[in-house]
């Protein structure tokens, strides 16, 4: 299935994406996609709702983030090898683990904001886990039953901020609107290997990113496990997984996002999202 949420910001609606590519409001069926409500009791209620009994959403209408109450977003750096030395870095040899600030997050087609003081806003398609069940400790086998589904990030990142303001990278990570997530919550069972797909990111309609999971370093289902030795996952925590080469910093010479651009990306099976950059004057 294809989970949406759908209306004005922080007022949103859960919905569906039915057979014909129409959204549906889930209101009546599920008060939002958060907490329990992401289990996988309740998505099988889902599953059996007949989708003829709900509404249609108006089309054209703004698409959220499709978690709700997000308590972490957890990030992984260069967990592709090629991504690591366009970087001119090490491949590490466990997974680097950060954060973005929850508040970085909006909607797959929302408008990215460069901050005030930035000269090195980037760009980074990944593919993103959304905790559906509790764990501690989670062993790598038994990893991805906790996934209640997978969505696209675009991880925008400022790299002044990241790594050259000193200490940790969230910093670099964090601005208001650097955590586009969607444009659908694709439950775990419409993608039996999540190790196979293509991720690709176009600036202004030119190619920059093209890729494919297979390349990760580190598997989605090694790095929930990895993780899981260091926190508790909850449900709606996501986690957002590296990107393949072909971000900004890494281009000779490095190219930036600026004021008027269009990024679009996407993930095979997930869909896609696109975004206008503007940068922030007041």
């Amino acid at each position: 299935m294809k989970l949406v949420r759908f209306g004005d910001a922080h007022k949103e609606k859960p919905g569906i994406v039915d057979d014909e590519g129409r959204v549906r409001d889930l209101s009546s069926v599920i008060p939002d996609f958060f907490g329990e409500h992401l289990s996988d009791a309740a998505i099988e209620k889902i599953r059996r709702t007949d989708l003829a009994s709900i509404p249609v959403v108006e089309e054209g209408a703004r698409l959220g983030p499709v978690v709700a109450r997000v308590g972490n977003f957890i990030c992984v750096g260069l967990n592709y090898a090629d991504h690591a030395r366009e970087s001119n870095l090490p491949i590490p040899s466990e997974p680097i683990l950060f954060n973005k600030a929850t508040s970085s997050i909006v909607g797959p087609n929302d408008t990215v904001i460069i901050p005030r003081t930035s000269e090195k806003t980037d760009w980074e398609v990944e593919i993103a886990a959304v905790i559906g069940k509790p764990g501690y400790e989670i062993s790598e086998n038994d990893a991805l039953s906790h996934v209640a589904g997978y969505t696209i990030c675009n991880d925008v990142s400022e790299r002044a901020f990241q790594t050259e303001r000193g200490g940790q990278w969230t910093k670099g990570k964090s601005s208001p609107t650097f955590g586009p997530i969607g444009p659908w919550l694709v439950t775990r069972d419409e993608l039996p290997d999540v190790q196979t797909l293509d991720l690709w990111l176009d600036i202004n309609g030119e190619r920059k990113q093209t890729g494919n999971t297979s390349t990760m370093i580190f598997s989605m289902a090694f790095v929930i496990s990895y993780i899981s030795n260091f926190m508790a996952l909850e449900p709606g925590d996501i986690i957002t997984t590296g990107t393949p080469p072909g971000v900004g910093m890494g281009m000779k010479p490095p190219q930036f996002l600026k004021h008027g651009d269009v990024i679009r990306l996407g993930v095979q099976g997930l869909g896609e999202q696109q975004q206008k950059v503007v940068r922030r004057t007041v």
